[in-house]
């Protein structure tokens, strides 16, 4: 094996892990600009040869909104990241061996929310055609639905229930920490800070973000808005034209705007699931969890969901834990081997 990469060793595991760029067609020519190469990283369990004809399973990890793959590998005194977390629970013999696998779904806005837009690019093809694609002819990998899951938390786990929803047969799992869900709660009561904020810049948002993006110093109601407008391009984004949104709103009163967030809900998985037997029998582990006392209600969403998996006749595995929606990494610890243990395997 060759020698362990710099960044393996400063995160000290006993794995390796590559950094790879991913050309995407899917993603090139996007309205805001964002780069079509896209950083991917990916964790080899300890042993992992490429000369050897071994195949291993894939977890696919997205992070949530205003992360990137930087974030998921960052580390803080007493903290620990999902790449630590899979080698941890592969040197303990916890979980099987599998490649961890980073995907990058960060736009100007602070996050793609994994789907197709044509605001954005084409996030959910640029994940399971080009990364994916990239992945299985890089490495030893098993190359089929059932050596794939796909994790995340917050909109990344929104992402991962999308993404199974959405692309049926890619992958064989999913885990959601803390997705999106029940947008009815997550969102609504943010419209009106979003629609006080952007009343301030006369409802020019591309006015709005060069604001945001210029100052050293946000606020709440400042992130506040730049994440609506995220969700906004992917959910209900007028055209191919940059910043060129409809909002949930309207821009006169601040009433709700029934006809766009109906577009919104189209995309909420506690909508979506009831719609969805043939996607969701084909998996073979769903799971769900998030802390009781989530600042943004998903732990509603995410009851939500099980209960709407459960109507369909199918299993579940729905989990809350005595926490809030911030500094959660540690259900990792559940989350990884639960997958893997599913996943084909030589």
């Amino acid at each position: 094996m060759h020698r362990q990469s710099e960044v393996a060793r400063l995160l000290g595991l006993g794995g390796d892990v590559r950094l790879d760029t991913v050309s995407s067609d899917a993603l090139r020519g996007n309205p805001l600009g964002d780069p079509a190469e896209r950083p991917v990283i990916v964790y080899l369990p300890d042993g992992y040869d490429a000369s050897v004809q071994r195949r291993y399973p894939a977890i696919y990890v997205l992070h949530g909104y205003t992360g990137d793959v930087r974030a998921l590998i960052a580390t803080r005194p007493w903290e620990t990241n999902v790449l630590q977390w899979a080698d941890r629970l592969m040197r303990r013999k916890r979980m099987p061996q599998a490649l961890v696998v980073l995907v990058d779904g960060f736009t100007r806005l602070g996050g793609s929310q994994y789907v197709d837009s044509i605001h954005n690019g084409d996030y959910a093809t640029y994940v399971v055609r080009d990364v994916i694609g990239h992945v299985d002819r890089s490495y030893g990998t098993i190359a089929s639905e059932g050596g794939r899951a796909v994790v995340g938390k917050s909109s990344g786990g929104f992402g991962a229930m999308h993404l199974v929803l959405e692309h049926p047969g890619t992958f064989a799992a999913f885990a959601s920490h803390s997705g999106d869900a029940y947008f009815r709660y997550a969102h609504l009561m943010a419209f009106p800070v979003v629609h006080r904020t952007l009343e301030a810049h006369a409802f020019d948002i591309e006015s709005f973000v060069k604001f945001f993006e210029e100052k050293h110093k946000r606020s709440p109601a400042e992130y506040t808005t730049m994440e609506m407008l995220a969700y906004a391009a992917a959910y209900s984004p007028r055209s191919a034209k940059a910043f060129d949104l409809d909002l949930p709103f309207d821009s006169a009163t601040g009433e709700l705007r029934e006809d766009v967030f109906d577009r919104w809900l189209a995309f909420d998985p506690a909508l979506r699931i009831s719609r969805s037997r043939a996607e969701l029998e084909r998996l073979r582990l769903r799971y769900l969890d998030c802390g009781r006392k989530d600042e943004y209600h998903l732990d509603i969403g995410s009851r939500a969901v099980a209960a709407r998996i459960r109507d369909l006749g199918l299993d579940v595995r729905h989990e809350e834990f005595d926490d809030d929606h911030r500094n959660v990494a540690y259900r990792y610890e559940v989350s990884l081997p639960a997958l893997a243990n599913v996943l084909d395997r030589e």
